[in-house]
């Protein structure tokens, strides 16, 4: 006994004097707990807050083989899931009915990929789904688990998909400003280390070390989702029309080269951007070179402007002219005979331009120009994946000069470079250098950095130039009848444009059937407050240019985003006639489905705000017979007063949005008076209240502003 205690003090000793960091380490394992904190991962909205990526509530679905197998309910299970969830049965069953290596079942098993991070109606299903089976088998637990979940979610779905990118149900960001921005937005994780006891509480008197999660910072972009939308509206039906590869369109403010709308077609959704090939969240504006065709005719026109060899009126032989190498011809073949450099101009004449380009500025000249309007070099826009384009014009070649004159031959370029070359002659000649981030504010620092307008080159051009060219560039949209431009032409509006149509090069040769087609443009030409280019590849009717297809929806555009920016028509009256401003009525919709409704309205150029759920209109606010500017927005009442929402009545007239409160049966409380600018909801004795603050000045108003006459 005695021998016996000696060994077992000894051995005691041993371990808790000679041996006691070792065992003390492994000890420390076994108390120690660590937690990770999760960083929330910054959101990215437009100009005026419009959310466009944000974190969600997410749900993942998994289920108890154990328990499904103890209430012999495999086969309703593996039914009703893949019912919901769209998952293949036999991979279901797998799942459902999944054994150890001992033959045990299994007590969790996660459905993946299809289970995993779903939305709300989608958990809504699982649930009612989970319920049904609870009182048919009279169980609490039927071994269906949904586990809450976050995810990235994008609420306005396909809307600027290629600028914004996604990422994906693993966290791994994808493509656009999500990728490049990813470090910034999604932030630092932090963690939590302590010691705790066998019930993984906390030990008394021991502390915690803390880090703090530092949360990704939000991202306020310069989009405009309203101008956005229009774009992508207009886009849309350029497809349906033409069915081309790709378009693409770029708008800006070309005072700041804000970037206003980005797009692309094909697009996707990045909420379920696995149903999506990837090519089609390729950013085309950014990354995609091409040969511009006429509308690189501004940067030949601005510089023969410039230095002053540009006359309106001087006459040349259009048609042909011989160029060492091979002559070049209009698209015609055979010209209009002698006619002025202006209408050559109007007609988009490739000679024209090769006489002022490669005969008069000369090919050094030219290529200067080229290259202080930005071409050849990156705009340096806050975005990943830019292209450079590439100027390669050999000056011992006359073709390369001769080409390059009106946008052909040597000459790739990107759609941003082009609107940032036009901003610079739209703009006083100023070339500024494109951005998409307006501010980004820090939630950690409670500092917001905002994005300054930065000029890369100034006078490229100068202001008497910017002015002349921008006069110019207006009777090609003007003159109905020789202008190539004529069919962006807005009844009030000074528009200036140019189109395009560039033959594409297919295994080494220009295709004589297989085009770039384009327009590029900018309003009002006295105080230019937007700047658009569209970039159809191959539309599937060889004979349409730029004017036939890519101008009427420049036009669409262009008119309602001056609209929506609360920009007038203006027009020129001439001695003995009198314009008045273009007005619409607005038509009987009552007792129509929604559908035939907004078809009706959108015919007439004027928008529909759906108040309500139901599918047949109630009531119409403004009434019908109003006469008021086309871009209106019509408020459809398709849902008794005490089920509505409150819609956003920010730009309409007191008048009206009292109207709206009357059809709601809603008290109103204003302050100031003239349009509504902003409006508060509030619930008083079991009442909805709404506040309105009016301003008698729109320096920003709604699609759907109204007519000041009619308010």
């Amino acid at each position: 006994m005695t021998l016996l205690f000696a060994v077992l003090i000894g051995r005691i000793y041993w371990v808790q004097v000679i041996d006691r960091d070792f065992w003390y380490n492994i000890a420390k394992t076994r108390w120690a707990a660590e937690e990770t904190i999760e960083a929330k991962r910054g959101t990215i909205s437009d100009r005026d807050g419009n959310m466009l990526a944000m974190d969600s509530v997410a749900y993942d679905v998994s289920v108890n083989p154990e328990v499904i197998h103890s209430l012999n309910t495999a086969d309703e299970v593996v039914k009703g899931l893949s019912q919901i969830l769209g998952k293949p049965e036999a991979q279901l069953s797998k799942i459902v009915t999944a054994q150890k290596e001992n033959g045990d079942y299994y007590q969790q098993r996660e459905i993946h990929e299809e289970g995993w991070r779903i939305d709300k109606s989608l958990a809504d299903q699982i649930i009612d789904f989970r319920d049904q089976l609870e009182k048919e088998h009279n169980k609490k637990d039927v071994g269906i688990i949904l586990a809450n979940d976050q995810k990235r979610y994008y609420p306005s779905q396909e809307m600027a998909s290629q600028l914004i990118g996604y990422v994906t149900k693993e966290g791994e960001a994808k493509a656009g400003l999500e990728a490049y921005y990813n470090n910034k937005l999604s932030g630092e994780d932090g963690e939590m280390k302590y010691e705790k006891d066998g019930k993984r509480v906390q030990l008394a008197g021991n502390e915690a070390e803390y880090i703090p999660a530092k949360d990704g910072q939000d991202f306020a972009l310069t989009i405009d989702v309203e101008i956005q939308h229009y774009v992508e509206e207009a886009l849309r039906g350029i497809n349906t029309l033409y069915h081309p590869k790709s378009i693409t369109a770029v708008a800006a403010d070309p005072n700041t080269m804000e970037i206003l709308a980005m797009a692309n077609y094909p697009s996707f959704n990045p909420n379920t951007y696995w149903d999506t090939n990837y090519e089609n969240a390729y950013n085309h504006a950014i990354k995609s070179l091409y040969e511009p065709g006429s509308t690189f005719k501004i940067v030949t026109l601005a510089a023969a402007v410039e230095e002053g060899i540009f006359d309106p009126n001087a006459k040349y032989m259009s048609g042909k002219i011989n160029v060492p190498g091979k002559p070049v011809y209009d698209i015609n073949n055979i010209g209009w005979g002698p006619i002025t450099y202006l209408e050559g101009l109007k007609r988009s004449s490739n000679v024209a331009f090769v006489k002022l380009g490669w005969e008069q500025l000369g090919g050094e000249k030219l290529l200067d120009y080229i290259n202080r309007f930005g071409f050849g070099q990156k705009t340096g826009i806050d975005m990943g994946g830019e292209a450079k384009g590439a100027i390669s014009v050999n000056l011992s070649i006359p073709s390369d000069i001769a080409r390059a004159s009106f946008g052909q031959g040597k000459v790739q370029v990107t759609a941003l470079q082009q609107v940032a070359a036009v901003a610079a002659v739209a703009n006083g000649g100023t070339l500024l250098q494109p951005h998409i981030v307006k501010q980004v504010y820090d939630p950690n620092t409670k500092t917001t950095i905002k994005t300054e307008p930065k000029v890369v080159r100034s006078n490229v051009i100068s202001k008497e130039t910017s002015k002349k060219v921008g006069e110019y560039l207006e009777q090609v949209v003007s003159d109905r009848e020789l202008g190539t431009g004529h069919n962006a032409f807005i009844e009030g509006y000074r528009v200036a444009g140019k189109t395009g149509t560039a033959e594409k090069v297919i295994n080494g040769k220009y295709s004589r059937n297989k085009f770039v087609v384009s327009f590029i443009g900018y309003a009002p030409v006295e105080n230019p407050k937007i700047v658009l280019y569209i970039v159809v590849d191959e539309p599937d009717d060889p004979t349409a240019g730029g004017g036939k297809v890519a101008a009427p929806a420049f036009k669409d555009i262009v008119y309602k985003s001056l609209k929506h920016m609360g920009v007038s028509p203006q027009y020129k009256v001439t001695p003995g006639t009198e314009k008045n401003e273009v007005t619409v009525s607005i038509p009987e919709l009552a007792k129509l489905k929604v559908t035939e409704a907004k078809s009706r309205l959108k015919s007439r150029g004027l928008n529909a705000e759906i108040v309500g759920s139901g599918k047949t209109i109630i009531q119409q606010v403004p009434a019908s017979g109003a006469v008021v500017h086309p871009g209106q927005k019509v408020y459809l009442i398709t849902e008794q007063r005490e089920k509505l929402t409150i819609p956003d009545m920010t730009g309409l007239s007191l008048r009206d949005a009292l109207r709206i409160a009357s059809v709601l049966d809603i008290q109103v409380t204003v302050s100031g008076e003239g349009y509504v600018i902003s409006q508060k909801q509030a619930t008083k004795n079991g009442e909805r209240q709404l506040q309105l603050t009016l301003s008698p000045q729109r320096t920003k108003t709604a699609e759907g502003q109204l007519d000041h006459a009619n308010s």
